[in-house]
């Protein structure tokens, strides 16, 4: 018999909602158009959303007219990034997750402690970049992947820290080895891994033993959507497929199939995996089963710089 198992939690975390509502509430009281530096979050239809709505995504700050308002995106930006904005006038809203922004206090202390701090992530993902400005001559970016190619003293006092978004499994594998070399590697006081990340990893892990095929909802550039298909085949499913809308699905995908898991990225809308479903639906899988792992209560506040708003027009930010 023909079946879907849906993973659940799925979809947008608590830190996604919040800052895409800090552009939604910024164009309700400003208007646009409202600068946003780089994608709000990882996701195609959510960023040409908010880009119909009078959002204007730029790379850089140098985009930005002077004394515009600019967004900063939830992957969280460098102090640098943050001068360079207030040094030319504009009037900013940060919208970095709350989870993120716990990452870069906690560099900011080992910093001022001595420490050498070893940032586990990617080196072009936009959160490690930010995080990373916080003590770029104390922190030391490694792949998990490959953490052997750190060299540093053995004397010296060393920490970790990891990007958000990367699996459980390939963050502990890290610092274990790294440990192996550095046997006073020091923890950070909490898990940095996101709690929606895990969520997410830890239902599609339930399902994946079950699954001929899993096909996780989100761009290809979310890392947390990436680390859900790999996360899937580790744990047992035949395939495993992205893909940022139902677009991108192919029937052949389904040859010889019987159970399929649906799951999508901490960044996704959730009619993005509706429409997978009616698609998966005309081909003979309507029979959808939901698991869930956990509920998902976490609320976060919009930025400080929009609930002290004033009044819609000349407010203070």
């Amino acid at each position: 018999m023909k079946r879907v198992l849906l993973a659940a939690p799925r979809g947008y975390c608590a830190g996604v909602e919040r800052a895409i509502r800090a552009v939604e509430e910024a164009l309700k009281r400003y208007g646009p158009p409202v600068y946003v530096r780089k994608q709000i979050v990882h996701n195609t239809f959510v960023v040409a959303d908010l880009t119909k709505r009078g959002a204007v995504f730029v790379d850089e700050l140098d985009e930005v007219p002077d004394g515009s308002l600019v967004v900063f995106s939830a992957h969280g930006v460098s102090p640098a990034v943050k001068d360079t904005a207030a040094g030319r006038g504009l009037r900013s809203i940060d919208a970095t997750c709350p989870l993120v922004t716990k990452v870069h206090k906690e560099a900011v202390r080992f910093a001022e402690s001595g420490y050498d701090i070893v940032l586990i992530g990617h080196a072009e993902h936009e959160e490690v970049e930010g995080t990373l400005g916080e003590a770029p001559d104390r922190m030391h970016v490694v792949d998990p992947a490959r953490p052997d190619e750190l060299d540093l003293p053995t004397d010296r006092p060393i920490s970790w820290l990891s990007q958000t978004t990367l699996s459980v499994d390939e963050t502990m594998g890290a610092v274990e080895r790294l440990r192996e070399r550095y046997p006073g590697l020091v923890d950070p006081p909490s898990d940095d891994i996101c709690y929606a990340s895990q969520n997410r990893q830890e239902a599609i892990t339930a399902i994946a033993p079950e699954c001929d095929l899993v096909i996780v909802v989100g761009s290809a550039n979310s890392s947390n959507s990436r680390r859900l298909v790999e996360v899937a085949l580790a744990a047992g499913a035949r395939a495993g497929y992205l893909v940022d809308g139902v677009a991108e699905a192919e029937e052949s995908w389904l040859d010889g199939v019987q159970t399929v898991g649906v799951s999508s990225g901490a960044s996704v809308p959730e009619h993005l995996v509706a429409e997978l479903l009616g698609w998966l639906a005309e081909r003979g899988f309507a029979d959808v089963q939901t698991v869930t792992l956990a509920e998902e209560s976490l609320i976060f506040s919009l930025p400080p710089e929009l609930r002290e708003l004033r009044s819609p027009i000349g407010g203070v930010l």
